[in-house]
């Protein structure tokens, strides 16, 4: 394999594409987010223009920016299509800035008052994220770490943002209140607007990762003065609801009636009070309660009053370390089970969000992940997803190589914080962000045509059988028991398998996405977007071979590569056969230089700088143009070398690889 440089810089892409949704700028003009009444499985804005997001995460420290640094973030986002970015770990204590301390060194004694400088700097970055059309999800509570400040008992017992007590002790509720007034009620200066008031903002979460379903293990390395009164709190329950169970020595932990049913209604109650209080203070947005529904199906069904359902998905099978770092290089086109834990989260007639997503450095196959998540996305009607994380920090000057961490092996004792995550660097990842954010955004690839929902009998059973094989034929939506099922075309049962003619190949019903799992190859056929990708070299019906070929309708690629993504989009309104100004991505495996793997072990990080593997392959496109030239860019924005092209029969031809080698090349009209 032969690579080149792809370094990145934090204040600039090699390629903008902000100018395909200029007509969007600032974030907010369309009024605020709501959910549509004529077709509630979605949101759209005020105005009635549709609402679909493609962005990323802010982790800790990056959400309080310098100024001038904010600016710039804000552009180079928009530059790739980004239109959303989550606020997510704005209150963890490792974090510097956080949301009560804008550095270290004097002691914090509460979490009940805001620092006045990270406040100024959130400020400005939402006002700079505003004026580029980019949209915020602002996460209430993620890592607090409560104190003997704040008045609460045995505070030093508690683990961030007192997981799972959270959800029922009065004391941390009130706190919860007290913040969301602070926060929701606070004006920036910078907009002239509270955040309650600013249309900026369109999203927000109650609580990040907590239940009170899965706590086994938070529950036997937790407090116990708060596992004896959640203990107390569900005895109660049990008593004033005729219930002849024993919580006070009993099995809190089963899965079984009366337990699921008392976390329940604890669990509603709890989400029903949060999202009252916000709504009294005068929030307009679409609120919801956590986003890991995939753990329970009874934390789903504890949602039932939210205004939207959101949940996490990460793609990866790796154990890293402070000293041993494992990694299990594997494909997403390898396998049929990638997805579907996200189908117990859909519920009919409820917009859906996927707040966290990843398929981690340094998997070498990790380019298939934008790809295959922004394909999901638009098939399935959803209303978006941010990927964890774009950063955690703001120095990312310093930051010259993939997946290692400025200046220690961890943060807050996490070993893969920071760089396994962070993104924005990679060109495997944030470099494929122009081709998914116009397949969500633009709606390259439209919503499939038929809405199968899966009857479950009940959401504390629920079966996954029929979801493998429905996710990427159809739209998937759960229907639970005692519910009709409107806007369903179709009604399956959750436990049975979904006809497919192919075990191996998964085709939507509206032709656009497919994949071969046999020959590791999947591709997207829209007007104005298509791609293929995974192994070059396999044929798309069966066929491997070096000079097999494979193809969607108006593009065919002929390579060796056991691994790529080819990816054309035009960059204008105009379908790929008669735009006059396209992009074309061409990426595969990315590492440092020097980068050093002993099996699935890693031995070296490497050294800067960032490689791109070289891809080589022979690309043909239907066009009614004959004036295209093909220009390689580099990772400076550079024009490397105009590419030769032959136009014949109304298509042009022309080879990548061999010359001036990039990861992107702009076709355009001379």
């Amino acid at each position: 394999m032969k690579y080149f440089p792809q370094p990145a810089y934090p204040d600039m892409m090699p390629v903008d594409i902000s100018f395909v949704f200029e007509d969007e700028k600032p974030a907010g003009k369309h009024g605020f987010l709501k959910v549509n009444a004529a077709n509630p499985n979605e949101f759209c804005f005020e105005d009635g223009t549709p609402a679909r997001f493609w962005g990323v995460n802010f982790n800790g420290g990056a959400n309080f920016p310098p100024h001038d640094y904010a600016e710039k973030v804000a552009s180079r986002l928009a530059q790739t299509g980004c239109n959303i970015v989550r606020f997510h770990q704005l209150d963890a204590e490792w974090d510097t800035p956080n949301i009560y301390s804008y550095s270290k060194g004097r002691r914090v004694t509460t979490t009940r008052k805001l620092d006045p400088k990270s406040l100024d700097h959130l400020d400005y970055l939402i006002y700079s994220l505003k004026q580029e059309g980019i949209y915020v999800y602002f996460d209430m509570m993620t890592y607090r770490k409560f104190k003997s400040g704040d008045g609460v008992p045995h505070a030093e017992e508690l683990s961030d943002s007192a997981k799972p007590y959270s959800v029922v002790d009065r004391k941390l509720i009130d706190l919860q209140k007290e913040f969301a007034d602070q926060i929701w009620n606070h004006v920036n200066p910078y907009t002239k607007l509270a955040y309650k008031d600013d249309p900026v903002i369109v999203m927000t979460e109650i609580t990040n990762e907590c239940d009170i379903f899965t706590i086994k293990g938070w529950v036997n390395s937790g407090s116990p003065y708060y596992n004896q009164e959640l203990r107390e709190i569900m005895q109660k329950w049990m008593d004033e609801n005729g219930y002849e169970f024993d919580c006070l020595n009993g099995d809190i932990f089963t899965n079984d009636s009366p337990v699921v049913d008392c976390k329940l209604a604890l669990t509603r109650a709890y989400f029903k009070e949060m999202r009252d209080h916000m709504k009294a203070i005068g929030v307009k947005i679409p609120i919801t309660g956590t986003n890991w529904l995939h753990v329970s199906p009874a934390l789903t069904e504890s949602e039932d009053e939210m205004d939207f359902a959101d949940s996490h998905l990460y793609y990866y099978d790796w154990r890293w370390g402070e000293e041993d770092k494992f990694c299990a290089n594997d494909q997403i086109n390898g396998h049929a089970q990638t997805i579907q834990r996200l189908a117990i989260t859909r519920l009919q007639n409820r917009p859906f969000f996927v707040s966290e997503w990843d398929m981690p450095w340094p998997n070498c196959y990790r380019a298939e992940g934008p790809i295959f998540f922004a394909a999901m996305s638009a098939l399935q009607g959803w209303s978006g997803c941010a990927i964890h994380t774009y950063a955690y920090g703001t120095r990312l000057d310093k930051m010259d190589i993939l997946g290692k961490e400025i200046s220690s092996s961890t943060i807050a004792g996490i070993p893969y914080r920071e760089g396994i995550f962070s993104v924005w660097n990679d060109p495997a990842k944030f470099g494929l962000f122009y081709h998914s954010a116009l397949i969500v955004r633009r709606a390259d690839i439209s919503p499939a045509k038929k809405c199968v929902g899966i009857r479950q009998p009940s959401m504390k059973d629920v079966h996954y059988e029929a979801s493998i094989d429905i996710m990427e034929q159809h739209r998937l939506s759960i229907v639970p028991a005692g519910e009709d099922g409107a806007g369903c075309d179709e009604i399956v049962s959750g436990d049975q398998k979904y006809p497919r003619e192919d075990p191996n190949v998964f085709m939507s019903d509206n032709g656009q996405v497919w994949r071969n799992l046999a020959n590791k190859v999947g591709g997207i056929d829209t007007p104005r977007t298509k791609i293929i990708y995974g192994r070059l070299s396999a044929g798309r019906n069966g066929a491997t071979s070096a000079c097999a070929g494979t193809e969607v309708d108006g593009m065919i690629v002929k390579g060796k590569s056991d691994f790529a993504v080819i990816a054309l989009s035009s960059l204008t309104d105009e379908p790929i056969e008669k735009s006059d100004n396209m992009l074309l991505s061409t990426i595969g495996r990315v590492h440092n230089t020097d980068q050093v793997f002993d099996g699935d072990r890693m031995v070296s990080y490497g050294r800067a700088p960032i490689e791109a593997e070289v891809i080589s392959a022979e690309i043909t496109i239907r066009t009614e143009r004959t004036d295209l030239k093909v220009w390689g860019v580099n990772a400076e924005g550079y024009y490397v070398g105009c590419l030769p092209v032959k136009f014949e029969d109304g298509q042009m031809t022309f080879k990548v690889g061999e010359k001036w080698p990039a990861c992107y090349y702009l076709i355009v009209a001379e």
